[in-house]
């Protein structure tokens, strides 16, 4: 007998009740696992405080948007991920204690060579199915981020704008932010 392409459904399927007794760090996508280690690097890391700190002077006045760093967010049973930097808007008492109740308004993710094809392919489908309204992936080698918006009543990303030296407003329902991405990558 021949070898045969190992499929999805070979593989074990796992849910967000078997994710939380793991050690480590840990991304879950539709039932696979994907460890989040070695840690980002110093660049990643740089990137990840500058885009934290303009969002936190930028929404410092707004009582119902909040920063995040990365925290669980179980999408489905089978999905949990953990955006590098997020924002979620409304009564903070519904976004959870945990891990993330509500679903993001922004989702930065900061590609690394191990993470950019799940960056780019499995969580574009992911934000985009679950209703995040501005995704940005922003790739530190280029020093570039690509923002996608909801689009058709929140349907279907609409057609990506890069952005390297430029500023982008974000409305995020309670406010409307300009965003610098000139400052997140110190150009």
């Amino acid at each position: 007998m021949g070898a045969e392409a190992l499929r999805n459904e070979d593989l074990p399927q796992y849910t967000y009740e078997d994710y939380v007794h793991w050690e480590g760090q840990w991304e879950l996508i539709q039932g696979i696992p994907y460890a989040m280690t070695p840690a980002p690097s110093i660049g990643h890391q740089v990137i990840s405080s500058r885009i934290n700190w303009q969002l936190r002077n930028l929404l410092q006045d707004c009582r119902r948007c909040e920063v995040l760093p990365p925290v669980d967010w179980p999408i489905a049973d089978d999905t949990v991920v953990q955006p590098d930097v997020l924002v979620v808007c409304g009564d903070r008492k519904k976004m959870g204690v945990t891990r993330l109740e509500v679903i993001p308004v922004i989702v930065f993710e900061i590609l690394s060579p191990s993470t950019s094809q799940k960056d780019r392919i499995l969580k574009y489908r992911l934000y985009e199915q679950a209703g995040v309204k501005y995704y940005c992936i922003v790739d530190p080698e280029t020093k570039s981020a690509v923002v996608f918006s909801l689009q058709n009543q929140g349907e279907k990303y609409g057609a990506e704008e890069e952005f390297k030296n430029r500023k982008m407003f974000f409305d995020l329902g309670p406010c409307r932010i300009e965003f610098d991405f000139g400052k997140v990558f110190d150009i």
